[in-house]
């Protein structure tokens, strides 16, 4: 080894979902949302005055902040907003993950967790999920340096009902909790009107999933304006002009669109539910997720081989070697009645080899 490798932040690096460049393929792997954006977000782009790329666009994001603000009837001085909730929560990690004690977050969880914290040096402990894969809130009320779980829990897809969350927060009061709601709007009730109620909490939201902007990186969290500023401060330290000037405006357009948004997820929704009890019938087992997927295992098959089978089908879902538990498992996306149809049917005929 060199001597100046010493020096270097080694990690091991977040795995994303394989991302096929294939013109004819059912995508089920990365949680995608199958539908396009709002159609004013299509405007934006096609009429956008290039002549701004010029300049640096505003390191409030004001127009999208206030946007996000009004939509959801909170104070714009309670809005943090990033590039992906990823960064968002990376921030998060930074700013108030700082210090001896260990943080806690599920055992099977977003995968992102662990490398933040590797690669920021923040001790951190697991705790693991139920035979259910449930998060049981008792196990997080001890000492520790904060607490973070996605709700619904990925890749799980398992919601804690909203008095379970409180619970968590009230039995940690003196550090940071941050619920990660990625999959909030596919089924559950978010956490945010507790913002109000504890000082210490921070909700984290996204446009990835229910707004079909993963191609566009923008994610938000809430909390009190204190919160805020403490993230502000450290953004601003780190990258004042992290959002493009295209983004902020898609990202506008797209919050305001209300109406776009709830029928693009009740459609979603709908076909979860249909999926559900069709591979019930199959025989698959899962739990009764909430999310815009579901993680199924079959008793009677090797999964892994099916995994790798679907692909060869030109059928992409998820697969996770690791924690073994959860290695017979697939996180199968939902996509349009279509593609669930046709994935269906594909099943079927494996089945019955």
């Amino acid at each position: 080894m060199m001597k100046w490798e010493e020096n270097v932040r080694k990690v091991v690096p977040y795995t994303p979902g394989e991302q096929p460049k294939k013109s004819h393929m059912i995508k089920l792997n990365t949680n995608e949302n199958p539908y396009p954006p709002a159609p004013a977000v299509a405007e934006v782009v096609k009429n956008f005055n290039t002549d701004m790329l010029r300049m640096y666009p505003d390191p409030a994001i004001g127009d999208l902040v206030q946007e996000i603000a009004d939509f959801y009837k909170v104070s714009r001085d309670e809005v943090f907003v990033g590039v992906g909730s990823d960064d968002v929560l990376a921030m998060i990690f930074l700013t108030f993950f700082n210090g001896k004690k260990p943080i806690l977050f599920p055992d099977i969880t977003y995968s992102f967790y662990d490398v933040w914290a590797d690669m920021l040096r923040i001790p951190y402990e697991t705790v693991p999920l139920d035979d259910a894969f449930c998060i049981r809130p008792q196990d997080y009320a001890r000492e520790n340096g904060g607490v973070i779980f996605p709700n619904p829990n990925a890749p799980t897809g398992e919601l804690l009902p909203v008095e379970v969350v409180e619970s968590i927060i009230k039995a940690n009061p003196d550090v940071i909790v941050v619920v990660d709601e990625a999959y909030i709007d596919f089924g559950g009730e978010s956490a945010l009107p507790l913002i109000h109620k504890y000082d210490n909490l921070i909700v984290v939201q996204t446009f990835s999933k229910s707004r079909s902007l993963a191609g566009s990186r923008i994610g938000y969290a809430f909390a009190n304006k204190t919160l805020i500023k403490y993230l502000s401060d450290v953004k601003y330290s780190f990258n004042s002009y992290t959002m493009d000037r295209i983004t902020i405006e898609v990202g506008t357009q797209a919050m305001r669109d209300r109406a776009y948004f709830e029928q693009t997820t009740a459609k979603i929704i709908a076909t979860r539910e249909w999926t559900k009890k069709e591979l019930a019938k199959l025989g698959f087992v899962f739990g009764d997720s909430k999310s815009n997927f579901i993680f199924a295992t079959h008793p009677d098959i090797d999964t892994v081989k099916l995994f790798e089978d679907l692909k060869s089908a030109d059928i992409y879902v998820r697969h996770f070697n690791k924690p073994e538990r959860i290695r017979p498992y697939l996180r199968i996306s939902i996509g349009t009645d279509a593609q669930m149809q046709e994935m269906i049917e594909f099943l079927k005929k494996y089945l019955e080899k």
